[in-house]
């Protein structure tokens, strides 16, 4: 079957809403609600390895955890921000190859250029990822206010978000998993109550990524965590993902205004550059779309399963990646700001479009949009959300 008819099957097959791909293991991934940790009996005990990551500026240490199965795919996380640094992946001739954008110690994740140019490479976003307008909101009748770190917006949880923070860690072994929490304090870059919040990142003989989130709060708050990895399916081999086919299994986008703040308003990608439910290069319309993509994706499934929320394909390597999500929206990110002035794992240079980025998630600006699936969590109540990155390679035939 030839690449493009192989994409477009794909697309199809996604848009209809199946929970049953083909091209992989066939399979969307196992799941029970929201619960994405395997069982000892679905995973044997594997050997997770910790070293040393480096010293933040203040002096505390971080460590990084290497999960690895039993095909050699590796992921790495630093319990600084729960970041995933690095995702090592075979291509179509078996090499392995990272597909994420990182850095190899946590100097890469405070040095000034990357600090100014902020691109959260492969952080855990909250308490809410995205933006929200004007740094405000109202709750149960009380306004809060956030920081504005995006012009006159709040973005990806404020000054010092989750991806600034050092979690504690625990590794599971006997699910080649991670699990990291941290505790953020009422009042905490505005938002109200002290919130738990949990992170764990299980790494399957399927070679899929899977990540469950898990928070409660003693008073009502808002919540909308995601994982703001880059990905270049290339690794390294390529200079920009703009020949990587997408496809997005969503129909409608959020429009947004000037600032990126959306209007309300739920539009049709249908004849339009943001159509992404047959596969396309990234780069094919990408000049049709002033600054680059960065939008939030509607997906067609409103449930709250697990299911298909987009395919990646990279031609010259073969490898292809798939999301699944509980979360109603998807954010595709271009990479537009990358500007060559941070050099990060394998000394890469980060063009423009040198990465994108797919942050599975509720719709920005929830708590100032009532008409949107909020975002509200509740003394009482647990908030859930899991994400799957499920990455394989195209066959001959396939090809």
């Amino acid at each position: 079957m030839g690449l493009q008819k192989k994409l477009l099957l794909l697309a199809l097959v996604g848009i209809a809403g199946a929970t049953s791909l083909t091209g992989c293991s066939g399979d969307t991934p196992k799941q029970e609600g929201t619960e994405m940790t395997a069982t000892a009996n679905e995973q044997p005990t594997m050997e997770i390895k910790q070293e040393s990551f480096g010293k933040t500026k203040e002096g505390q240490e971080t460590n990084l955890y290497t999960l690895t199965n039993e095909h050699g795919m590796q992921v790495k996380i630093s319990d600084y921000g729960a970041t995933v640094t690095s995702i090592l992946v075979p291509d179509k001739e078996g090499k392995l190859g990272n597909v994420v954008l990182g850095f190899d110690d946590q100097s890469g994740y405070q040095s000034p250029a990357y600090l100014k140019s902020g691109p959260y490479f492969g952080a855990t976003i909250g308490r809410y990822g995205n933006r929200i307008a004007k740094g405000k909101f109202t709750l149960e009748g009380q306004e809060y206010k956030l920081a504005t770190n995006n012009g006159t917006n709040h973005l990806h949880g404020g000054n010092k978000g989750f991806d600034k923070v050092v979690w504690q860690a625990e590794p599971l072994p006997k699910q080649n998993a991670l699990k990291l929490t941290y505790v953020s304090a009422d009042g905490e870059e505005g938002y109200p109550g002290q919130l738990t919040s949990t992170v764990t990142y299980t790494l399957t003989n399927d070679n899929e990524l899977k990540i469950a989130y898990a928070a409660t709060t003693d008073k009502t708050t808002h919540v909308n965590l995601t994982n703001h990895s880059y990905f270049n399916l290339a690794a390294g081999e390529a200079k920009d993902i703009l020949n990587h086919n997408l496809t997005l299994n969503a129909e409608r986008y959020t429009v947004v205004d000037e600032t990126l703040i959306p209007t309300g308003e739920l539009r049709n990608v249908s004849g339009t550059p943001m159509d992404f439910t047959k596969p396309q290069p990234i780069g094919s319309r990408i000049k049709e779309v002033p600054g680059g993509y960065d939008h939030n994706y509607v997906l067609t499934d409103t449930s709250k399963k697990l299911k298909h929320a987009a395919t990646v394909v990279e031609p010259a390597s073969g490898r292809m990646m798939e999301v699944f999500t509980t979360e109603p929206g998807i954010q595709f990110y271009s990479g537009n700001f990358l500007d060559g002035t941070i050099t990060g794992s394998g000394n890469n240079t980060y063009g423009k479009h040198y990465g994108f980025a797919l942050e599975t998630q509720h719709f920005p600006d929830t708590p100032n949009q009532p008409q949107f699936p909020t975002t509200v969590l509740k003394p009482g109540e647990t908030y859930e959300s899991a994400t799957v990155y499920r990455f394989s390679v195209l066959d001959s035939k396939q090809e």
